[in-house]
């Protein structure tokens, strides 16, 4: 592709470099960012794999201030499209969006705005591109680069496959010498692969940054008493933003009832509420007048808040990716965030049962695959952060340090002997029963169904009435996730021994449980929450700076992570500046956020230090 005649007109008394810490109050790029901005530049195409909270906006937003002339951004997420255009402004970047929420006459101010050359950064939608002759239009508007947000979408391997994305392969054809970027947080190599096919990226500098995302604590916990646990582990870290996946409607509303009953400020988000309450709940969420919000993975894709702190999953996800990107809506800002998901047998029963309802054969052996695959991530006593980066093709170590399985708060049981017995009672009821059946058998229940079918002669019967339900429970459903017992879905579920349980039965290999400490553990604090300028902070300067910061968003009617970050805040909150130039020393803090808000913030600072 031969370079455009208009990407030569580049700014020459601004580099890149001097634009982040002059626009953005950033010192140094983050990894791998200068390089992809340096190729846009050149004219070159590029792909982006970037986790979330790696920066992607930047690679965009300042070639836009770099090129005379409109930088697009297509995305889907039209609920944050707001936002993003609002963090842009903040920064100083002449910024618009244009999608379906906007009324006739806001957009047409707007392209008289586009017309003029007065609008540098444009959001946009694949719909719109999608309206007959609009891309066409588009050439109207001196557009110099296009950068394609959650490219994933594009690929039919991606865990978020959207067939109107595909619109965007025609935007090589009616712009053959204009860079494209396509940037995704979760793309394993096939689909990586698939995307720079479908937008005929021309030899892209290629960018496959890590997907560690060593601020996030993985956690697995088996579920019990779903509702219980959820909120105690809420309740662990009051005041904090948090998000809470559940897979149904119905678990969605209990569980928040449940939540707002234990005096946590929650909120509900569903499909099945409408589009209004919806917006309405998600925005109060993003401006931080509710702590957490409970829902379907209908949520999230329009999440560009950074001070969310923890990730609950309350049933097993359906895919690794799908996984990585909802807990990677935590600790967007850097900062140390818990991910915890609640997993029993029983999920992956239900994922089973709408895998079987599919027609496609390709997609059902795929969503079996998937479902495979999260189901040994909950139950293998194997480094969290080892298989998600394994999956997308990162070598890892066997110890991070940073997960349950690292961290030392879990410890393997020799289980072989009351697994045994388990399987013996399978074994001899001639695997026909489900696990309730089993278990009554093994603890001595008097039950009507075991007295009828004579269970109670069977040798199995009561040698295990020394310990409770719950732990027979946990014996048969660790059986089900290492793949020594399976459930028969044509046998309502039958209990039935693989090869590896009967080797487990007659004691040629050996059965492990992992036991865990009821009480989760403070989260080590790792490297990246360890502020090389500002050392521990003052958490009543802190708590002052963020209630100056909320009553300035609400004025300004814009999410607070917009104004200035948690981490910002916090660097804040340790160097105390008193004055311009300790105030730029801040990270987050450039030149146009000083003159917008060093008069608000300076004067609560110096009057804290009682000057």
């Amino acid at each position: 592709m031969q370079k455009s005649s208009k990407l030569c007109n580049i700014q020459q008394m601004f580099t890149p470099l001097s634009l982040l810490q002059k626009q953005f109050g950033y010192d140094s790029f983050r990894p791998n960012q200068e390089e992809i901005i340096q190729a846009v530049l050149d004219g070159k195409d590029a792909f982006a794999s970037m986790p979330t909270g790696g920066g992607k906006s930047i690679c965009y937003q300042i070639p836009a201030l770099c090129l005379k002339g409109l930088t697009i951004v297509i995305s889907p997420l039209i609920a944050l499209m707001k936002d993003q255009v609002d963090a842009a402004l903040e920064t100083g970047i002449p910024a618009a969006f244009i999608n379906s929420t906007l009324s006739a006459e806001k957009a047409s101010a707007i392209y008289s705005r586009l017309y003029k050359g007065e609008i540098k950064l444009l959001y946009i939608s694949p719909e719109r591109l999608a309206l007959e002759g609009y891309l066409e239009k588009l050439k109207e508007m001196n557009v110099v680069f296009f950068a394609i947000d959650e490219a994933h979408c594009l690929s039919e391997w991606g865990h978020d496959f959207r067939p109107d994305y595909l619109v965007l392969s025609r935007v090589r054809d009616v712009f053959p010498e204009i860079p494209i970027a396509a940037f995704t947080a979760t793309a394993t190599q096939k689909v990586q692969e698939d995307i720079i096919r479908i937008l005929r990226l021309h030899e892209p500098f290629q960018v496959r940054a890590s997907f560690n995302r060593k601020e996030l604590f993985y956690r697995v916990d088996r579920k019990e008493k779903v509702l219980r646990q959820i909120s105690s582990f809420i309740l662990d870290h009051s005041d904090q933003a948090g998000i809470v996946y559940r897979t149904s409607r119905k678990d969605v509303e209990k569980t928040t009832a449940h939540l707002v009953q234990s005096g946590i400020k929650a909120l509900p988000y569903h499909a099945g509420l409408p589009q209004s309450t919806r917006e309405e709940n998600q925005e109060m969420f993003n401006r931080d007048e509710v702590d957490v919000i409970v829902a379907t993975i209908a949520f999230g894709m329009g999440i560009d808040k950074s001070n969310i702190r923890f990730v609950v999953h309350g049933d097993l996800p359906k895919s690794m990716e799908g996984y990585y990107q909802e807990t990677g809506r935590a600790g967007r800002d850097g900062l140390e965030s818990h991910c915890l998901l609640l997993y029993s047998a029983g999920d992956m029963i239900k994922l089973q049962y709408f895998i079987d309802k599919m027609d496609n054969p390709e997609e059902k052996e795929r969503a079996r695959r998937n479902m495979q695959k999260m189901g040994s991530y909950a139950s293998v006593n194997v480094c969290r952060r080892k298989q998600i980066l394994e999956y997308f093709d990162e070598p890892a170590a066997d110890n991070c340090g940073f997960c349950d399985i690292c961290t030392g708060e879990i410890e393997k049981v020799n289980g072989s002997v009351d697994a045994q017995k388990i399987l013996s009672a399978v074994i001899r009821t001639e695997e026909r029963f489900g696990l309730t059946h089993i278990i009554d058998i093994v603890q001595g229940a008097d039950t009507e169904k075991i007295r009828r079918l004579g269970h109670e002669k069977i040798k199995t019967y009561a040698v295990g009435k020394d310990k409770s339900k719950k732990w027979w429970r946990g014996i048969v459903e660790e059986l089900i996730s290492q793949k020594a017992v399976i459930q028969d879905p044509e046998s309502y579920n039958a209990l039935k021994l693989s090869p590896k349980g009967r080797e487990v039965l007659f004691g040629r290999e050996p059965f492990f449980i992992i036991k865990k400490d009821d009480k989760l553990p403070k989260v080590p604090t790792g490297e990246e929450d360890l502020f090389a300028k500002s050392g521990n902070y003052n958490t009543d300067l802190f708590d002052l700076l963020k209630e100056v910061r909320t009553k300035l968003a609400r004025k300004k009617n814009v999410p607070p992570y917009v104004i200035f970050s948690d981490k910002t805040l916090r660097e804040m909150s340790a160097l105390k500046p008193v004055d311009n130039s300790a105030f730029l020393r801040v990270s987050g803090v450039g030149e146009t956020k000083l003159e917008q808000y060093g008069p608000f913030f300076l004067p609560k600072i110096r009057e804290f230090l009682g000057y």
